[in-house]
């Protein structure tokens, strides 16, 4: 029972960061005169959500201050990276904090891109570090119970730190705020502290063969397609969402309760009731009927036509609950797909493969809309997710461990 609090935390821990940094930043930077273009560019700090696998392979291999007696984490790589990322994530947020806000904006702002990727790259490798703990610690029967934990805790993460901190940012300050910040991430911690895992068995294969052996599992094309196209509709339909209500009329404060209440809040009960059916539904069966009801909830947005909050609301939740049960049932047979002793290089190299193709989706989505209209476009998002259920179909006996 307490491995669940464990990953819990470590997962809200992972949110923190990325729900101030990616929410509440933009406005903190404009509020500074920070043009529209660098505040563009600064997305380009997420670039190791998508180059991870590159170093997952070191996290199979190397155990960081092997050499120190350092309690209850000695002798063990997953607590001792996690530990270690996690620690330097928050030395990092101590450091940004040391310069006032205006002072990286107008005479800094490279110097503070870079302390960000720096700040990505220790969550970054956090989130390896806890995925391959996540495989190694959960039975398949208990995958989706799991995964639904690392939706919702990511989740929550994101709601306090682009909610809550950005909230009490007039009493804090900058400086209050990311120590603040800095806190929370330490304290998450604790509940792994004391936690004994299973041990591992360090992988000692060279890492170039990392990447050749998860390519040369059975069924690898037809997985790797599933992978691209599994998000692909997901993200090109509902990145429009925004623009659209802005467009019908929106307030910020409507809208900050619809997407920042309303939203997570439906995110989270997907994810807790895609964990609970994945318990008593086959794999095939879950991947292909949640991804359905995602399709058939983003071309419900092609409904929108005016401001009609109780068919707003509706359609959001509705789509966020899919898109909850969808993201759980994916992350769960990523984990099925993972092997024992590379857990950490095959999840990283998986979810980059996701987080790249709905980038790319999202990147274009814009030139649909703008062409076709929003009704057509939610069509179009909604025709994309069906292109990874005729991979799922066609190809299930292949790549698919757990049925």
């Amino acid at each position: 029972m307490f491995k669940w609090w464990v990953l819990l935390a470590l997962y809200l821990t992972q949110g923190l960061p990325h729900g101030f940094f990616a929410q509440a930043m933009p406005a903190l930077l404009r509020q500074q005169g920070m043009s529209l273009e660098a505040i563009g560019l600064m997305s380009l700090v997420s670039l190791p959500w998508v180059l991870k696998f590159l170093w997952a392979p070191l996290l199979d291999h190397y155990q960081p201050l092997k050499r120190l007696t350092l309690g209850h984490i000695t002798g063990h790589i997953r607590k001792t990276w996690i530990i270690t990322a996690n620690a330097s994530a928050a030395i990092v947020l101590v450091l940004i904090a040391a310069t006032p806000l205006e002072v990286w904006v107008n005479q800094a702002a490279v110097g503070f891109a870079v302390f960000m990727l720096l700040l990505t790259t220790f969550v970054v490798t956090q989130d390896i570090a806890t995925d391959a703990l996540a495989v190694e610690n959960i039975t398949a029967q208990q995958r989706g119970l799991g995964n639904s934990l690392q939706v919702a805790g990511y989740r929550i993460g994101m709601v306090i730190g682009g909610g809550a901190l950005l909230a009490v940012f007039a009493q804090l300050g900058w400086q209050g705020t990311l120590w603040a910040l800095a806190l929370m991430m330490i304290l998450g911690l604790l509940p792994l502290w004391y936690w004994q895992p299973k041990a591992v068995v360090v992988n000692q294969q060279p890492i170039l063969q990392h990447w050749l052996g998860f390519f040369s599992l059975p069924g690898a094309t037809a997985w790797l397609l599933l992978l691209i196209t599994y998000k692909v509709g997901d993200a090109f339909g509902t990145s429009m969402i925004r623009p659209h209500l802005v467009d019908l009329g929106m307030s910020l404060t409507e809208f900050a309760t619809l997407l920042g209440v309303w939203g997570t809040l439906a995110g989270l009960a997907g994810a807790v009731m895609g964990g609970l059916l994945l318990k008593i539904l086959p794999r095939i069966t879950a991947l292909v009927s949640f991804l359905a009801l995602e399709a058939l909830a983003i071309g419900s947005y092609a409904l929108l036509t005016s401001l009609d909050n109780s068919l707003i609301y509706s359609l959001i939740v509705f789509e966020h609950i899919a898109g909850g049960m969808a993201t759980v049932a994916l992350f769960t047979v990523m984990m099925d797909r993972c092997r024992d002793a590379s857990a950490g290089s095959d999840y990283a190299l998986q979810s980059c493969l996701v987080v790249l193709s709905t980038l790319i989706a999202s990147s274009v989505a814009g030139f649909s809309a703008a062409s076709i209209g929003y009704a057509n476009h939610y069509l179009v998002a909604a025709l994309l997710c069906l292109i990874g259920m005729i991979f799922i179909v066609i190809n299930k006996t292949s790549w698919l461990k757990q049925t």
